[in-house]
């Protein structure tokens, strides 16, 4: 597993840990909605990072009988109870906690508490923004930020990234309704920030349920690598077409591969096993995060030239 996914999900955990006791303090000093809502949100990110160590350290464990290929899809499975939780616990509470203060109203005490935690906030979650941002810039390479999720394959790395673009929303949501419940008196503005934060964190939690679900099902690897993959195995002496190359993440650096090839009808057993192994060696040195190789002999080639899974 990378370094980089681990160093963001450490610096995001620093970050909320240092700033979930002085919301809550905030809270009950002032008695804001939205400040006990931002604090709630604080906590379950808190949790969340813990989730995400719990999960790289379960991905990283050997393979054993019961489980030949890894446990890869590990962090595949605990990035998406993440984003569940971020929407069960952070988004659910924060709309139930605002709709509560907007029917039963409470004027804001000592504001200047909730400028400064808020300020502060900002400060700590802004670091581990960058931290997170950094390390998703160097995997998505040249691809916008929406195609470098849709296509990534190491979720610690975004949903840390977007968890905690939705903290940064969920910080201006907070200070506006703070703002507005003090310049106008209407402690209502208070808890309509707190159902604005759970409405954010709500939508987050959905896009990153939405793009780890296919991670978790079994997706398949970046077009560049299946489409090298068959021009290794085309460019072979013995190969007459490539019918199939499937492929499956079973982990972020971790992908097993599935090759259908036409060998020409006149090489002898011994020639085959030695085509078998060139391209065996090629796709390993070529594409070092394929860990899995099968290559299986097909009497006819799929004319479509499509990866097809065999009937």
């Amino acid at each position: 597993m990378s370094a980089g996914s681990r160093k963001v999900i450490i610096a995001a955990f620093i970050g909320n840990s240092l700033i979930a006791v002085t919301k809550f303090a905030a809270a009950a000093l002032t008695g804001s909605s939205a400040m006990a809502s931002e604090a709630i949100h604080s906590v379950v990110d808190t949790g969340n990072q813990l989730l995400l160590l719990y999960g790289l350290k379960r991905a990283a464990k050997p393979p054993d009988e019961e489980f030949p290929f890894g446990h890869g899809k590990e962090i595949y499975f605990w990035s998406f109870v993440v984003a569940i939780i971020i929407f069960g616990l952070g988004g659910g509470i924060s709309i139930w906690q605002g709709m509560y203060r907007i029917q039963h109203p409470h004027v804001i005490q000592n504001v200047i508490v909730n400028y400064v935690v808020l300020s502060m906030a900002m400060v700590f979650e802004s670091g581990s923004w960058y931290v997170a941002w950094r390390e998703f810039s160097k995997a998505r390479g040249s691809r916008g930020v929406l195609r470098a999720v849709q296509k990534g394959k190491d979720p610690s790395l975004f949903v840390v990234l977007f968890e905690d673009t939705a903290a940064m929303l969920g910080l201006l949501a907070a200070l506006a309704g703070v703002y507005l419940a003090q310049v106008t008196g209407n402690p209502v503005y208070d808890g309509l920030a707190s159902i604005t934060i759970g409405v954010i964190l709500g939508f987050t939690a959905a896009f990153l349920a939405y793009e780890t679900k296919g991670l978790l099902i079994g997706e398949a690897a970046d077009e560049s690598v299946v489409r090298g993959i068959r021009e290794l195995a085309s460019n072979l002496d013995g190969v007459n077409s490539v019918s199939d190359v499937l492929t499956m993440h079973l982990g972020p650096e971790e992908i097993l591969v599935n090759v259908s090839i036409n060998f020409q009808d006149d090489l002898s057993a011994g020639q085959v096993e030695e085509v078998v192994a060139e391209l065996d060696k090629a796709i390993r040195t070529g594409f070092p995060a394929v860990t899995r190789i099968f290559i299986e002999a097909r009497d006819q080639p799929n004319p479509a030239g499509k990866n097809i899974p065999s009937p």
